[in-house]
């Protein structure tokens, strides 16, 4: 929301700027992994390099049983945070300027005219990006895949109910139990976005 309420009003370089944010999106989750992987390394990666130069120490990232997790979140943010961006905008852009005017000749501040005009006439479009992203986070797979390998790691710190699954299937042939799994991710897919949606519908009354 803050990025899109940044690139909301015109600027000077504007485009540039939308181009750069939306540079995450062009790169496959394969390759998005592969690079963060890369730049991750505990011996030759650019991130401890860094830390160096400030004076802290290496750190393990991916490789930690304990980092890790926070690790990929990371990657699959950056990599997703422009998505949420445009249908922010698209929601921003949208909207008519009469009640942001009216809020500041009434004396409103920046932040009271978000909280109370802007967030309230956007909130159906928050909460469509609420629902795709959701969608999309539960059923990622490639960014772990690509990261961690098999099993989310040797000790499962980032397995999801997808690469459980996979596990289940093709590493030791437990298809009716990766099927029960892959049914219980649907409903869970399947009741998230009926209560979003549900809770969209009340936004826009």
């Amino acid at each position: 929301m803050a990025v899109a309420l940044l690139l909301w009003r015109p600027f000077r370089g504007q485009k540039w700027v939308r181009v750069a944010i939306l540079m995450p999106l062009v790169a496959t989750p394969v390759a998005v992994g592969m690079m963060w992987r890369l730049i991750f390394d505990p011996n030759i990666g650019m991130a401890n390099q860094v830390l160096g130069w400030v004076g802290i120490g290496p750190q393990p990232w991916l490789a930690g049983q304990h980092s890790a997790l926070p690790t990929t979140i990371f990657i699959d943010v950056w990599q997703w945070t422009p998505m949420v961006v445009l249908i922010l905008l698209a929601g921003l852009t949208s909207l008519s300027d009469e009640p942001q005017e009216a809020a500041r000749i009434d004396g409103a501040s920046t932040w009271q005219r978000f909280r109370h005009v802007t967030l309230p006439l956007v909130m159906p479009t928050v909460i469509v990006a609420i629902l795709l992203r959701g969608i999309d986070a539960l059923k990622t797979f490639d960014i772990l895949y690509a990261t961690k390998g098999r099993g989310g790691g040797s000790f499962h710190e980032v397995e999801t109910l997808n690469v459980y699954a996979y596990g289940l299937s093709f590493d030791y042939n437990e298809y009716g139990i990766s099927s029960t799994v892959l049914i219980v991710f649907f409903l869970i897919i399947i009741g998230s976005m009926w209560a979003l949606t549900s809770r969209r519908k009340e936004a826009k009354r």
